[in-house]
């Protein structure tokens, strides 16, 4: 019962549109009319600055690590009963009812929930994957889609628990969904220095 109710404290704290809030209370702008379109930290940026951006991008992180984390302290929960905790933010975001079901692309919630579940190891990671790969290729679909398989070695290498990787799974399989308009393109490799 502890770990349904707490997947639902993540679904209702990730669907929460910090970005577009923010949007039209600090830049008095829909974000959403701002680059890719997207609900979330990166058009908050564009739109309002780095103050709004920033702030988004901190406040999409922590919502999808604080359920995990109150989940693990106050519950107790691990393991098989952590995996709804986990994918239920990420779902909120992505589909988030203030939006009509049509929310953000779940990346800086992934970043919260990994960071709940492995403190610093996963984001670190993800982070450093999704650094090299925008080095050598210019789509930022395939940038986020093709950082989660190092993650996956990661997570094989460190011998991570079944569960860990069923939740690395399932937040694949979302992130494929939410950047599937931008996978449509093929991925664009920049050239290396010196080539023609």
């Amino acid at each position: 019962m502890k770990f349904f109710l707490f997947s639902l404290l993540g679904f209702a704290l990730g669907s929460l549109p910090f970005s577009v809030w923010l949007g039209r209370i600090g830049a008095k702008a829909d974000i959403r009319r701002h680059g890719d379109g997207n609900p979330g930290a990166a058009n908050a940026w564009r739109a309002g600055g780095w103050r709004i951006g920033l702030l988004s991008l901190i406040l999409d992180v922590t919502k999808g690590a604080l359920p995990v984390a109150l989940a693990r302290s106050l519950g107790n929960l691990w393991g098989w009963a952590l995996l709804p905790v986990a994918v239920a933010p990420l779902l909120g975001h992505a589909f988030s009812p203030w939006l009509g079901f049509r929310g953000g692309k779940a990346v800086a919630s992934t970043f919260g929930v990994w960071s709940a579940l492995t403190y610093w190891e996963v984001p670190t990671v993800l982070g450093l994957s999704f650094a090299l790969l925008r080095t050598v290729q210019a789509v930022d679909a395939w940038t986020v889609v093709l950082a989660l398989p190092v993650v996956a070695l990661f997570l094989a290498l460190r011998g991570a628990e079944p569960w860990l990787l069923a939740t690395w799974g399932a937040n694949l399989v979302l992130l494929v969904w939410t950047h599937r308009h931008g996978l449509r393109s093929p991925p664009r490799w920049r050239p290396r220095k010196g080539s023609p």
